[in-house]
């Protein structure tokens, strides 16, 4: 009997067995789109990490330490950057607005703050991008079971999405909760027991670079290997601009901070996740840059994780990290779902086509639109080429399009929706202009597509609220004047 296969069953079973309880606990729509807003600290922690620990911040920084060296750090270093200001200056006021005016999504938000067009607009691109992000979720429970039983790409696709489908449609946001409390204990335990076994069959740090050398035949792609910044200015700059504002204005994120019971409970459970992010930065870079010493010939850098799990590791300690792995990616596809529901259910279908759907009503459909994006997800799965391009499609479309228009909503009274719609537009635009236009170009000769894109786009935001500031419109005979929190 395959050791690693029963691990693996044993974690989904566990999985159903925790979102059939949490299930109890939903009641209607809201329960299952914010948590009935009751988490403390701890659940929020919990919440956040199950969504932020997953198939990139695993499978993918292992591949990019696996071709990159250790500067692969700056993925998840940029990630818990973005995590700090959600946990101190976005997440505190965000929550006040959403317990004021009972907003379930970020695209409530938007609506509330701007205009029901520009939430649209943003709520159906971000669906799309959403899709991507799921993608590579399920991408990297088929590298793990190609790894550990030899199973095909497409059949470890489609058991991702059952699994994850099943157990998300049961509780929601609640399931996310408690499935991120067991998540914690099993991910965290199973990378810390297989880093040392993975360096020491490779000698250590002095055995992994002289092996690393001999791989690279170069002192200095060695060096380069071995430096915190191998991978250039140009690309950390780039996670700076791309993920950091991704961690604090992704409407996944945002919505668990919703859940929240208090702004304290905010604060310390997403500090807490921060934490978490930065330390866990340097395990799975490690572990891909010893799977690149003794296997320096893989078909995919994405299958460093897993094939340094199997071959570096005593089987039962593999089986536990191999769990720890698979953990890692069906728990982020939760998160993942949860922001598709509210792209979908909440913020498209109940406000443009059934203003009156009910509580219940909400359910039903929540429910349904997770069995339909569990099917365009391995759809998607299936064409796109690993797992950072599909996680750079999602947090390029996120930070390019969100970030000013959140930012300048939340902590100013001048943005208007015109002025939203022209930065997000303008920012994409550059973006994608610069990407299949112009692919050499960069802005002051370091600077990407995406870091430009989004750099116009905080400037024609600038612009355009001095330009042309928001101003107090009539509804009726009733005067109503833009609200934020700070005012």
């Amino acid at each position: 009997m395959n050791i690693y296969i029963v691990a693996i069953v044993i974690y989904i079973l566990a999985l159903i067995a925790v979102s059939y309880w949490a299930s109890k606990k939903v009641k209607g729509g809201s329960d299952f789109m914010v948590g009935g807003r009751k988490f403390n600290s701890w659940l929020i922690f919990a919440t956040l990490i199950g969504g932020n620990i997953g198939a990139g911040s695993t499978i993918g920084i292992c591949g990019l330490a696996y071709k990159n060296g250790i500067s692969a750090v700056w993925w998840m270093i940029m990630s818990g950057l973005g995590s700090v200001v959600l946990a101190y200056i976005v997440g505190p006021k965000i929550w006040e607005l959403s317990t004021k005016y009972n907003l379930m999504t970020c695209g409530d938000f938007l609506d509330k703050r701007f205009s029901k067009q520009f939430k649209g607009v943003f709520s159906s691109m971000m669906f799309i991008g959403t899709l991507a992000l799921f993608a590579a979720q399920l991408m990297g429970v088929s590298y793990i079971l190609n790894a550990v039983a030899g199973v095909p790409k497409t059949t470890g696709v489609i058991i991702g999405a059952i699994v994850v489908v099943i157990y998300f449609s049961l509780g929601g946001l609640v399931s996310s909760a408690y499935v991120g409390i067991l998540k914690l204990v099993v991910v965290l335990s199973g990378f810390i027991i297989a880093v040392p076994f993975a360096l020491a069959n490779v000698g250590g740090f002095s055995g992994m670079h002289t092996m690393v050398a001999a791989n690279l035949g170069s002192v200095v792609a060695t060096d380069k290997y071995f430096s915190f910044f191998g991978l250039g200015a140009t690309i950390i700059i780039g996670y700076l601009f791309m993920l950091t504002p991704s961690f604090f204005v992704s409407p996944g994120l945002i919505g668990i901070v919703y859940g929240a019971k208090d702004k304290a409970a905010i604060r310390k459970g997403t500090m807490m996740n921060a934490l978490v992010q930065f330390t866990f930065a340097f395990i799975p870079a490690i572990i891909g840059m010893s799977a690149f010493a003794m296997f320096p010939d893989l078909k995919t850098a994405d299958l460093a994780l897993p094939t340094a799990m199997v071959k570096m590791m005593p089987v039962g300690i593999s089986a536990i990290a191999l769990a720890a792995v698979f953990a890692a990616e069906i728990s982020t596809a939760d998160t993942v779902l949860y922001m598709l529901n509210g792209s979908f259910t909440n913020d498209i279908y109940k406000t443009f086509f059934n203003p009156n759907l009910s509580d219940d009503g909400m359910l039903k459909m929540s429910r349904g639109v997770t069995l339909v994006s569990g099917v365009a997800g391995v759809i998607l799965a299936l064409f796109l080429p690993n797992i950072i391009s599909a996680l750079t499609i999602f947090y390029t479309l996120m930070s390019v399009s969100l970030t000013a228009p959140l930012l300048f909503g939340i902590f100013s009274t001048r943005p208007s929706a015109a002025a939203a719609s022209v930065s997000a537009i303008t920012g994409v635009a550059v973006t994608l202009i610069i990407t299949y236009g112009f692919p050499k170009f960069k802005l002051f000769g370091i600077l990407n597509a995406q870091t430009t894109g989004m750099i116009v786009s905080i400037i024609f935001m600038v612009i355009m609220i001095y330009a042309f500031p928001a101003k107090a419109f009539k509804e009726g005979k009733k005067e109503v004047e833009l609200e934020v929190v700070n005012q």
